[in-house]
């Protein structure tokens, strides 16, 4: 406990002296946003922002929910498996520590699920554009103009229309949304145009309408994939809450005072330890899958 102490004294008063007498909160507060803001993507702003403007994050009820959550059981785990205040602060510190990750992977998942969204939305509505104008470049100013489209992908079809006619053929500005958007409806789409503006095809609308149905049924097995995913990442989450109650059979099994012995032993400790974190990497792991691999197509 007292190198506990020393460690916050020696490490406040280096704070203090790095700060050059400022208030010491607000120093770290700072040094902490510019570090964050220099290794933060610039993708990941545009993200929060889009996330926050579609109403999806989370409220300041629903953020201290989760700190309580979170931090709570954090506290349990480490009074369960170690009857140590110390350890307990500890383990609540790094779980709450742990809620701007947790926070990042949702909001990733929901943005690639929004940006998927809005790729339907600009494939289909190209295509009964296309119907119309029998022109690639008219359909994409025809989707731009009836307002159907959102940030960021309103942007990238409003660079499409210039590089085209910038650069006289569609070549580059395919190119770049295909870059941008490696989704296989976007390059079907934009492969068959090009086929349609080098070929000059002029019966093209059963293939329109069969892709058009292609994309419907590609989006109907999307929707049941996150369907089939979120529950089964409710018993995943379960499965790995009950993980940490092993604890609770072996002390039922040996009795709690010979596990508390037990623990007196350095590398029952250390063992002890290593068996948390690695439920708690298989849990971190599990949500990275959950809410990185979306299953868009």
């Amino acid at each position: 406990m007292e190198i506990v102490i020393v460690g916050v004294i020696v490490l406040f008063i280096v704070t203090y002296r790095a700060s050059n007498g400022k208030d010491v909160s607000k120093f770290v507060s700072e040094t902490a946003k510019s570090v964050y803001e220099k290794f933060e993507p610039y993708s990941y702003k545009e993200m929060r922002l889009k996330i926050k403007q579609l109403g999806l994050d989370y409220t300041p009820k629903q953020y201290i929910m989760q700190i309580l959550l979170l931090g709570g059981g954090a506290a349990l785990i480490g009074y369960l498996y170690f009857y140590n205040l110390i350890v307990c602060i500890v383990y609540a510190c790094v779980a709450i520590a742990l809620i701007p990750y947790l926070t990042y992977l949702r909001s990733k998942r929901q943005y690639s699920e929004y940006i998927f969204e809005q790729i339907q939305v600009y494939v289909t509505n190209t295509i009964m554009e296309f119907k119309t104008t029998q022109a690639f470049v008219k359909s994409l100013e025809g989707v731009v103009e009836s307002g159907i489209l959102e940030e960021p992908v309103l942007s990238d079809v409003k660079t499409m229309i210039a590089l085209s006619y910038e650069k006289g053929d569609v070549n580059e500005s395919i190119a770049y949304m295909d870059a941008k958007y490696p989704f296989y409806m976007v390059k079907n789409m934009h492969q068959l145009f090009l086929q349609v503006t080098k070929e000059g095809a002029k019966d093209t609308e059963e293939t329109f309408d069969n892709m058009l149905d292609d994309i419907d049924a590609l989006v109907e097995g999307v929707y049941r994939d996150r369907m089939d995913r979120a529950t089964f990442h409710k018993q995943f989450l379960a499965f790995g809450i009950a993980l940490y109650g092993l604890v609770i059979l072996i002390q039922m099994l040996v009795s709690v005072d010979t596990y508390i012995n037990m623990l007196t032993n350095l590398f029952i400790r250390i063992l002890v330890h290593i068996l948390v974190l690695i439920n708690t990497f298989f849990l971190l792991k599990g949500e990275k899958y959950y809410n990185e691999n979306v299953g868009a197509e």
